[in-house]
């Protein structure tokens, strides 16, 4: 038996995806931030598997396997961030043109920092690794706010 008082209507009636609270940002920022790190995942492998690739299959050197392999991995980033961690829809040149300053700028204190870890006497290898948080904070905050930023953020 159905009952069709108001709360009934509604509890049934009601579509099946619900509105998040415009409020609730660190949901948000944790959804993106998931999305954002498998993209990670996923370029750093493509990265290396084209570098690799071609140092060993098409005998490439180190500088230009690394340079096309860096660049295949930033378009996919580019491409996979866009699209699915940010979901933006506006012109994908401009926000092209803010991605690769914000990559440079995190690239840059990423270099910073490990030179500058470098300079106290860590170690080479434990001193890169002291960059990639930096890099990957920066990276990500830069993307979501400058690059690919939402429309709510937009009328701020």
């Amino acid at each position: 038996m159905l009952v069709h008082d108001g709360f009934a209507r509604r509890f049934h009636e009601e579509p099946a995806t619900v509105k998040q609270p415009a409020g609730d940002w660190r949901q948000a920022l944790g959804h993106t931030a998931v999305k954002f790190a498998g993209v990670g995942v996923i370029n750093t492998l493509l990265c290396l598997a084209v570098i690799f690739s071609l140092k060993s299959i098409a005998g490439f050197g180190d500088v230009p396997a690394n340079v096309a392999g860096y660049a295949v991995g930033l378009s996919c980033s580019f491409l996979l961030n866009r699209r699915w961690t940010f979901a933006h829809n506006d012109h994908p040149l401009p926000a092209l043109l803010r991605f690769l300053l914000v990559f440079l700028v995190s690239y840059l204190l990423n270099l910073a920092t490990v030179l500058a870890a470098i300079h106290l006497g860590c170690n080479d290898y434990l001193a890169h690794l002291t960059g990639m948080p930096l890099y990957s904070i920066a990276f990500y905050f830069g993307c979501r706010y400058f690059v690919f930023p939402q429309p709510e953020q937009r009328r701020a």
